[in-house]
């Protein structure tokens, strides 16, 4: 792992449904951008991570809407739950973003690392959850993607 990277991408963390798998990787690569930002300088961290922040969260948006569709358009059992984890999680993280411009306690270290954490245990645990449905769903021909 390189010295500016906080994360990885590993296949583990595949869900086998392209679209999102890419979204998955362009997150981490967010993330290991807006680690490398904490580690500028002060003032150009401030600037970069302003910018890579924002980024981060219309992102992420995109994504979670883009996998909402998804398990939408196949009635996906759980589907208001793990919308619910998306909204807390855009909650938290746009809570953060507001402290950090308002110049409020906020270390971005401790801010990437919470991004990491929660982007990979929700692809680990809520994502492949739903992936294996629509895996059923294929095996059982009641899916055609």
């Amino acid at each position: 792992m390189g010295d500016n990277v906080i994360v990885e991408w590993d296949d583990r963390y595949l869900i086998g449904i392209p679209l999102i798998d890419d979204q998955h990787k362009e997150l981490i690569r967010l993330t290991n951008n807006l680690y490398e930002s904490c580690l500028q300088g002060d003032e150009a961290a401030r600037e970069n991570f302003k910018i890579a922040i924002q980024g981060t969260v219309d992102y992420v948006k995109f994504h979670f809407s883009a996998e909402e569709r998804i398990l939408k358009n196949i009635n996906y059992p759980e589907f208001a739950a793990h919308k619910k984890q998306h909204e807390e999680f855009v909650k938290q993280v746009l809570e953060e973003v507001k402290n950090f411009e308002e110049g409020k306690k906020f270390v971005p270290n401790i801010f990437v690392r919470f991004l990491r954490d929660w982007t990979l245990t929700h692809i680990a645990m809520s994502d492949k959850k739903y992936a294996e449905y629509i895996m059923n769903l294929k095996r059982k021909g009641a899916l055609k993607v």
